[in-house]
């Protein structure tokens, strides 16, 4: 289900060799806009090291998950959907939803969601 670092799409953006709209970067989280946006804002926040799923954290990549809420928050400040609201999603495994198996958080607002919950 999962393809090694070398092959993952997200690993190769997270090492620029495939190009992506970044809007944030540090040493361990990136983001980018999703190219099927499924809201006017809708980001992608990874951590840059390779872990398929949120069932599949390692220690070393722990922390690096940890801080998405925040990078999440700053971004949604940034686009200007703090104040009317925001969501922050991962899907985990097929039956969820997930097509890339690199772990990644969807960050969608800028219109009323309503109780749709996946992406």
């Amino acid at each position: 289900m999962s393809a090694p670092a070398s092959e993952c799409l997200f690993c190769k953006i997270a090492r620029k060799e495939v190009p992506a709209a970044l809007v944030y970067e540090d040493e361990e989280v990136l983001a980018f806009k999703d190219i099927f946006p499924q809201a006017p804002v809708h980001l992608l926040i990874i951590p840059k090291a390779h872990c398929p799923g949120l069932g599949d954290v390692t220690p070393e990549a722990a922390a690096a998950v940890g801080r998405i809420p925040q990078v999440a928050a700053q971004l949604a400040k940034d686009h200007g959907v703090a104040t009317g609201g925001w969501r922050l999603l991962s899907n985990c495994g097929p039956d969820a939803g997930q097509t890339v198996f690199h772990l990644h958080f969807h960050l969608l607002g800028g219109k009323p969601l309503g109780a749709k919950l996946c992406v």
